[in-house]
C-alpha cells in the first residue's frame, strides 16, 4: 500500500449534514469518505492505494477535480483498489454532490 497526501486551496463547500461515504473498496474501485475539516478554504485529500508509483497521476486527477468543484472545509479520505482516473473522478463527484445535499 502507498499513502499519498495533498492539500488544495479551494472555495468553501457547505455540508448538508455530516460525513459522507461513497463507493465500495474492491478490485478496480474505491471508496471516498468526506468529512468536515477545520480550515474553510482548503481541502486535504489522503489516499491509500494498492497501486504504487502513480502519485503524479493522482495529483493531475485531483487538481482537475478541484478546479471544477468547491471542496474547502473538507477532509477527503480515499481507499483505492486500482481504480482508473475516470472511476476516481466519478466517485469524487458523487461524494461531493452527496456531501452538499445532492445525490441521495
Amino acid at each position: 500500500m502507498e499513502k499519498l497526501e495533498y492539500l488544495f486551496s479551494t472555495p468553501t463547500i457547505k455540508p448538508a449534514s455530516g460525513a459522507v461515504l461513497c463507493g465500495v473498496v474492491g478490485s478496480g474501485n474505491l471508496e471516498v469518505l468526506i468529512r468536515p475539516a477545520d480550515t474553510a478554504t482548503s481541502c486535504t485529500i489522503q489516499i491509500q492505494t494498492s497501486a504504487r508509483g502513480f502519485g503524479d497521476i493522482w495529483q493531475a486527477v485531483l487538481t482537475e477535480f478541484i478546479s471544477h468543484h468547491a471542496a474547502g472545509g473538507t477532509h477527503i479520505a480515499i481507499n483505492d483498489m486500482g481504480a482508473t482516473p475516470a472511476v476516481v473522478t466519478l466517485r469524487l463527484a458523487q461524494a461531493i454532490s452527496q456531501y452538499a445535499g445532492g445525490l441521495r
